[in-house]
Order: structure tokens, then sequence, then C-alpha cells
């Protein structure tokens, strides 16, 4: 039974709580009822999406089982400002993804997704799986030029520019391989994502609370304006944030678009041994000893 379901049931059996005012850290179910909601809704959400290929290898090395490498090495990055949601303040995010099959369906496998806002970060990370971390983004477009980066640690790792032409890099060659992700320039399209949900083990006979969970979940993209963009991307080594591992081979095109998306629910897929999945696991998470080095660099300078 899900949460909902089941606070719905208790309050039709034994009407309303002692709390039912509003309250600070203990939430009433009448507060839980009014305030959880069924989707996440992005109105007027500006994103620029950019697309290219990377080498097989870069790919494979990646997946976690069950995953699988889709046809083609696809990467899919992207950086985004959400002024308005149904769940947090405003906040800004930027995304790496690569193409990845689970049996038949194809989708895109999160690497990294960096945020500016705690709320966004911990609804994504504990519903979710998403490897969100807290980052200084910035998104910025001047008439036809669109410009952004995503630093962490005092490293800019990625920075982005589209020219708003209408068109793909190189006279529009890789067309057909954009529509071919499902990407639908007149009216809305979906894309699926594939993320593992997992926590690791207070003890010590456990590495995780239970077995690590492959979860998809779709998101629904209406937008308002759509501008084929002829797009670049500059990926700076970072020991944080090795955005850098999955090197732009040819690069596709970008997407710029303003519109209102919805995040649906989601359902588990699969589980994963915990010795199988461990080498994957740590995407949330800051290396010790890159910590260290980090530090080391900082009080040298």
């Amino acid at each position: 039974m899900g949460l909902m379901k089941g606070i719905k049931l208790l309050y039709k059996i034994f009407g309303p709580t002692p709390k039912d005012a509003p309250t600070g850290f203990v939430k009433s179910y009448k507060e839980i009822m009014g305030n959880v909601k069924a989707t996440a809704e992005f109105t007027d959400a500006e994103m620029l999406m950019l697309v290219w290929e990377t080498s097989p290898e870069a790919i494979a090395n990646m997946l976690p089982p069950p995953l699988k490498p889709a046809d083609k090495a696809i990467v899919i990055a992207f950086i985004a400002d959400y002024p308005k949601t149904n769940f947090s303040e405003p906040y800004k995010e930027s995304a790496l993804l690569i193409r990845a099959k689970y049996k038949d369906q194809e989708g895109n496998y999160c690497l990294s997704m960096p945020v500016t806002n705690d709320m966004a970060m911990a609804g994504g990370r504990e519903v979710w799986g998403y490897p969100k971390k807290m980052a200084n983004i910035s998104f910025n477009r001047d008439g036809d030029t669109v410009t952004g980066f995503t630093e962490r640690h005092g490293v800019k790792f990625m920075k982005v520019k589209a020219k708003l032409s209408g068109k793909i890099n190189n006279e529009n060659a890789a067309m057909d391989e954009l529509l071919a992700l499902g990407i639908n320039p007149k009216e809305q399209f979906s894309d699926i994502a594939f993320n593992f949900k997992h926590f690791p083990s207070p003890g010590q006979d456990e590495a995780f609370d239970y077995p690590p969970r492959l979860v998809q979940g779709e998101t629904v993209f209406r937008p308002k304006t759509f501008v084929f963009s002829e797009a670049e991307i500059e990926l700076t080594p970072s020991a944080h944030d090795p955005w850098h591992e999955v090197p732009v081979k040819r690069m596709l095109g970008g997407i710029y678009t303003v519109g209102d998306n919805t995040m649906l629910n989601g359902n588990v897929l699969d589980q994963v041994g915990a010795i199988e999945f461990a080498p994957y696991s740590f995407l949330k998470w800051e290396w010790p000893s890159q910590v260290q080095e980090n530090n080391s660099k900082e009080k040298v300078q």
C-alpha cells in the first residue's frame, strides 16, 4: 500500500488527529493529504539540452547491471532554470545522462545531477535515487545566444554555449538521430529515466539497507518555445565531477525549450546484488581521498 493510500485510509477510519492544527516537525494526516503531490510540476521551465556521441567503451564502463548500452553511444546533458514548481522554491539544475536499455526499454541513465536547492536535492535523491549534489549553476540567454556553466569545489567542470539558429550542428546532419530519441518539436514528448535507489547500511554486516533498486521514471515535456540550436560543451576534468569521462566524439546538436514539464509516478523495475552494484554506488558521494587532496590544494593556495 502506498503512503498516501494508507494515510487516506487512516484518516477515513479515525478522523482528524489531535495535531490537525498546523505544526512544525510533526505533520497531521490532513496536512500530508493537502500537500503531498501526485506529480512534480515545473511551470515555464527553461532548458538547454545538448546531445553528443561518445565512445561505446565509455558508456559500457558506466552502466551498472542489469542496464545494457543502447544501440548508439549517446550522451545527453542539460542545464535548466525552474522558476516555479509545486514542490520547491525556484532553482537551477544540470544533468549528465547516457543512453541505456533495460530489457527492450531504452532510456537515460543519470550519472550526475547538480542542483542549487536543497529541497530539490533531497527529493530527487530520496524518492528517485537521482545522484544530486549542491552546485553553483549559471544559465543565461542573451538574444539568440545561450550560455551556462556548472561549478563545484571551484571547478567549472561543464560550460555550454548554444546559438539559437533553428538548426543543429553540421547543417542538421544528425537531425534523424535526434528525433529518434523521441524529441518532438511540434507537440509534447516524454523521456524515460533510469536511476538506482539505495542507502548505505549504518551497520557493518550489510553494505546497503536493502538491495539496490532500479527505478524507472518518466517526464512529459510540453514546450511553448522550441528552438533547435548549434551547441558546444567544454568538459573540464574534475575529481569530484568527472563529466569528461564521456567525451564528445561528435556533437549532434542542441535544443532550447521553455515550457511546462511533469514528472509522473515511477516504478521499481529490478533489484541488484550488493557486490555487483558496489562499484557504481558512489555517484552521490565525494571520494574521501579526493576530498583530502582538494583540501590540501586549498591550503597551499
